[in-house]
């Protein structure tokens, strides 16, 4: 990179076998904790929680990983007060339910920035709900969860949107990262984008969450995409009617994975869904995913859960039948041999000689080590192949077009290092 415009910095690190296939999962949401208007409410009354048959059926389809929507009011039911120890014990069944066969949870608060109280959906921001308080939950259910070993991660706010000016969502979120901090360094925090977290209005409304500050360096960015003409999900018209086409999925998600990957950011998709009454709503679907699965992308779908009744999303199996839209999620189980990542395995290898300079460097690394003609791939830190070169004369070059980021270098099955631009 040229020393005028930007800095880069180098660190060589002595391991090997470091990029692995990463294996991320695709799942389902288990909607019904979120259900009901009366808050708290009666369980099994208003609302209720997914149970083990449910896990199961979802575990034996191969989609492993569960967002799992709750109500802060039913958590937390008074503000700044302790967690409710009926619900941390539901939730926490699930969870128990979901390790047992391997899969992993989204903890999802399903309040749109909102909170009800006496009957009234109050905004964050305003006279008597404060920033302070949502930091205050999360930091709680982040000391409560933070052991937990399938917890793939904090989903802290469903679908914000039409927020108070002097309370953007921006300063929301950096408060409940900095709470959850404070008792949890480990486990991905996942935002969600504002304006009801559309991926097609994604650079309006949420390019500024790229500024967010997390220490641990593990926020997750959430985006969800329905394919109706508003995007709403409810899907009132007919396919025709919605002017839907097969890449309409495609075109809405793109401004997301642009700006994931212009940015060197981690995504997730945490809401998609089609009716079953077109068939050619499904091939909306396959296209969309085939999509993300490209750009090492997962996602979860809406919805399965026990209480939808005849809801035209619902992937809820009819007894033993399952939904059509079954054959197009089966299709996407994980992420797959395309997303290399970090491995939990870190290898030693102190006979390492593979040097790479100069540091910092303008646009072109030297590699000692290696032959002439060998290829090096470069990757950015969620995975993406960004550079593949074959190395001359001992050097890569043209790499001005990097963006500022870590990148993973890989020559075949060996790591050489990691720069940080």
């Amino acid at each position: 990179m040229k020393l005028n415009k930007k800095s880069l910095f180098l660190t060589l690190l002595t391991l090997i076998n470091l990029i692995a296939f990463s294996q991320t999962p695709y799942g389902v949401n288990l909607a019904g904790a979120d259900f009901g208007n009366n808050m708290p409410g009666t369980y099994s009354v208003d609302y209720t929680y997914p149970n083990e048959s449910e896990l199961e059926y979802y575990h034996s389809k191969g989609l492993n990983l569960i967002r799992l929507p709750f109500k802060w009011e039913r958590i937390q039911q008074t503000l700044n007060g302790n967690l409710d120890t009926d619900e941390l014990s539901r939730m926490k069944t699930v969870l128990q339910f979901a390790q047992d066969r391997n899969m992993q949870v989204i903890l999802d608060l399903h309040n749109y920035c909102r909170y009800k109280l006496n009957g009234n959906e109050v905004l964050i921001g305003s006279s008597n709900l404060s920033i302070a308080h949502v930091k205050d939950l999360w930091t709680k259910l982040a000391l409560a969860f933070k052991d937990t070993p399938n917890l793939y991660g904090y989903g802290i706010m469903n679908e914000p949107h039409d927020l108070l000016a002097n309370t953007p969502w921006f300063n929301i979120a950096q408060e409940i990262i900095n709470g959850i901090r404070t008792k949890d360094a480990q486990t991905k925090i996942i935002v969600g984008g504002d304006s009801w977290s559309s991926a097609e209005r994604w650079m309006q409304y949420s390019d500024n969450l790229k500024n967010l500050s997390d220490p641990s360096n593990k926020l997750v960015f959430e985006a969800h995409v329905y394919f109706d003409k508003d995007a709403s999900g409810t899907y009132p018209n007919s396919y025709d009617a919605d002017g839907a086409y097969p890449n309409i999925g495609i075109d809405r998600v793109t401004p997301f994975v642009n700006w994931l990957q212009t940015n060197n950011l981690n995504g997730f998709i945490g809401e998609y869904g089609v009716p079953a009454n077109d068939s050619r709503w499904l091939t909306v679907l396959d296209n969309f995913l085939n999509y993300l699965n490209q750009n090492c992308i997962n996602g979860t779908y809406w919805a399965g859960g026990p209480w939808w009744g005849n809801y035209i999303l619902s992937v809820e199996p009819n007894g033993n039948v399952d939904k059509p839209q079954m054959s197009i999620l089966e299709k996407y189980k994980t992420t797959g041999a395309a997303c290399p990542s970090l491995s939990s395995n870190l290898i030693n290898n102190p006979n390492n000689n593979y040097k790479i300079y100069p540091n910092p460097f303008k646009d072109y690394l030297v590699i000692n080590g290696l032959h002439d003609g060998d290829l090096v791939n470069i990757y950015s830190i969620q995975g993406r192949l960004v550079v593949s070169s074959r190395l001359q004369n001992a050097t890569i070059t043209n790499l001005n077009a990097l963006t500022s980021g870590v990148y993973l270098v890989k020559h075949e099955q060996n790591f050489i290092g990691k720069i940080i631009k």
